[in-house]
C-alpha cells in the first residue's frame, strides 16, 4: 500500500539535506517542534495543509514543487505516467470550462414571491 505521507517525508528530508540544512534549523523555520518534523520527515505523522506551508515556506520551496514530486513519486511505484501540468493559455481554458460545467443551476421560480415563504 502507498502511503502519501512516506513519500511526503521523503521528498521534504530530501530537500533539506540538498540544502545542507539541519532538522533545528528547517523547524525553526517553520515554528514546529523538531520532534514533530523528524516525524514528519520519517512517514509517522501526516502534515496537515498549514504544516506543509510551513515547512515548504521555511525550505524556500513551492508547495506545488512537493507536491508534485510527491505525485511523480506515487505515480513510479504505480507504474503509471504523471501528465504535465498545462500551459497558462491552457490552464485559462480549463478555467473557464470548469466555470461553466460548476456554475450553480438558475433558481427555479425565481421572482416568484408567491412561492417564497416567510421565514
Amino acid at each position: 500500500m502507498i502511503l502519501i505521507r512516506h513519500q511526503m517525508g521523503d521528498v521534504l528530508r530530501s530537500a533539506r539535506q540538498q540544502q545542507g540544512r539541519t532538522l533545528r534549523e528547517v523547524s525553526g523555520a517553520a515554528r514546529v517542534s523538531l520532534g514533530y518534523l523528524s516525524e514528519v520527515e520519517r512517514g509517522q505523522k501526516e502534515a496537515s495543509s498549514e504544516l506543509l506551508s510551513s515547512i515548504c515556506a521555511a525550505l524556500d520551496m513551492p508547495m506545488s514543487a512537493v507536491l508534485h514530486e510527491v505525485s511523480a513519486r506515487v505515480a513510479a511505484i504505480e507504474g503509471t505516467v504523471v501528465e504535465a501540468v498545462p500551459a497558462a493559455a491552457d490552464r485559462d481554458a480549463l478555467d473557464a470550462e470548469l466555470a461553466a460545467v460548476t456554475a450553480p443551476p438558475a433558481r427555479l421560480g425565481a421572482g416568484r414571491s408567491d412561492l417564497v415563504s416567510a421565514a
